[in-house]
């Protein structure tokens, strides 16, 4: 463990998501989620189906392939559109409580578009993973936007890079940050003013207003494609949940993380991995354990 880092550890903060026998889909939250360029479609759906299972209200995926965008017959509950130009328009009749971009987002003008509506939604907490991050490496004016809009609303947008994204966005290189993940999260931290989720092992959290925490739990069968769609999913969900569950978007992180890694550990210790675990199969375990929190 990093000596400057506390351990993670949330799981106490998981019983204020509790729900009242009254409540409706409307205190669990509305979530838009933006990605699935062609061939990527599949990004989208992971996190949509994460957002599901772990609790949101209402998961909306706007997604940017044209032949993915229809009712998915395993998922009828998730509400697929496809994404059009007018973007920004969409986002404000559709007032959602969250939005998550970056699963198979892809670069087109299209999905620069719609990071340029994500970056511009204000007071609501906003997930930014993936493609998003790539763009905004690449992307002055979305680096500004990123930055103006913590100066607006501070504490309510997350990245979460895995390492090579993490070196994209300090111009650096994937093996420079893994060989000092301490200095590479606080640089990250520094440039965007974000809260940010720095992947792998021992994943480490960090914003400008708390203090360094360190996921200890986890293992190598998370290497796998999807896995960071399923927390980019995840942390929509419980962040949606915590708008009226008095949890911030950093404790919603914090909680989505450990959940996120400590169903792989789970899983493992039932003989389901390391080798083949599949992201699938970790929302599941996910859900199960949220449930056993409670």
């Amino acid at each position: 463990m990093n000596s400057q880092a506390k351990t993670l550890d949330t799981f106490d903060l998981v019983k204020l998501l509790k729900r009242a026998p009254a409540e409706h889909k409307g205190h669990a939250g509305k979530v838009m989620l933006i990605g699935g360029a062609t061939g990527m479609a599949g990004a989208l759906l992971l996190a949509g189906n994460a957002c599901l299972h772990l609790g949101a209200g209402w998961t909306i995926l706007e997604m940017l392939d044209p032949a993915s965008a229809h009712a998915d017959a395993d998922h009828p509950e998730l509400m697929i559109q496809l994404v059009t130009p007018n973007i920004l328009d969409v986002i404000n009749t559709t007032q959602p409580d969250v939005i998550a971009i970056g699963p198979g987002l892809g670069k087109s003008e299209l999905a620069i578009e719609c990071l340029r509506a994500s970056l511009s939604f204000p007071k609501i907490p906003l997930v930014i993973d993936a493609d998003a991050l790539n763009l905004i490496s690449a992307s002055g004016e979305l680096l500004e936007l990123l930055i103006n809009r913590n100066q607006k609303f501070p504490g309510l947008t997350v990245l979460t890079p895995h390492p090579g994204e993490a070196a994209n966005l300090l111009k650096s290189s994937t093996e420079k940050v893994q060989s000092d993940r301490l200095s590479a999260i606080k640089a990250l931290v520094v440039l965007t003013q974000s809260i940010v989720v720095l992947k792998g092992q021992h994943t480490l959290i960090l914003s400008p207003h708390h203090t360094l925490e360190q996921c200890m739990a986890g293992n190598p069968g998370m290497g796998t494609g999807g896995m960071g769609d399923v927390l980019t999913g995840s942390i929509a969900a419980i962040a949606a949940q915590g708008i009226r569950h008095h949890l911030d978007l950093w404790q919603s992180t914090g909680i989505a993380v450990q959940l996120h890694a400590s169903a792989a550990d789970s899983l493992v210790n039932k003989g389901i991995g390391p080798i083949g675990l599949t992201p699938s199969e970790n929302i599941l375990e996910m859900r199960a354990l949220l449930n056993k929190l409670l």
